[in-house]
């Protein structure tokens, strides 16, 4: 388990875990393959720090503020200059409230 700050742009196969402090309103996008998708933007933090976690379609509802939730085999980009932690297609996240 990987704490916030050890987190690498390109890190790939990233369990960490934390508390989630905001979550932005959910948007609409258009997908390069076609179709559409819901989008949200949270702030995951843990006691090192804290990195924008890009939430997908049904992750959408799942996660509010002040939920502690769980990324297992996230991995973490680069978008306008900032880390973002993704929990992708292989990936899992859990909410225990």
């Amino acid at each position: 388990m990987l704490k916030i700050a050890e987190l690498r742009f390109n890190s790939r196969g990233v369990y960490v875990e934390g508390i989630i402090t905001e979550v932005g309103k959910p948007r609409e996008v258009n997908l390069r393959a076609g179709g559409k998708a819901r989008v949200a933007e949270a702030i995951l933090t843990d006691e090192t720090g804290s990195i924008k976690l890009n939430l997908w379609n049904e992750d959408t509802r799942r996660v509010k503020k002040g939920d502690r939730v769980r990324i297992e085999n996230g991995y973490v980009t680069v978008f306008k200059g900032e880390k973002r932690l993704n929990v992708g297609r292989y990936g899992k996240l859990s909410v225990n409230e």
